[in-house]
């Protein structure tokens, strides 16, 4: 399965997309996490339903100095990416 999240709050400056690398990497998922100009961050992930169910947990609440106001979460296709990334 594949999500794309765009996560609302204060989630730049915070380690957010390290984080999510971190996260997605302890939980075998695939995808990128980047930065939006209007002060979002953008991520996609991929892998098993209960691995992607568990990153979403965690982007809700992100990484200690990370505000999350909101995560609005997408169903995408599976493209059997590999690897984690972020720009």
């Amino acid at each position: 399965m594949r999500r794309h999240l765009l996560v609302e709050g204060r989630v730049q400056g915070v380690f957010y997309r390290s984080g999510a690398e971190r996260e997605a990497g302890r939980l075998g998922l695939s995808g990128f996490a980047r930065n939006l100009r209007d002060g979002r961050v953008e991520i996609e992930v991929e892998g098993s339903s209960g691995a992607v169910d568990e990153f979403i947990a965690w982007a809700r609440v992100g990484p200690p100095r990370a505000e999350v106001a909101s995560v609005h979460v997408e169903d995408e296709e599976p493209r059997t990416t590999r690897g984690f990334r972020t720009d």
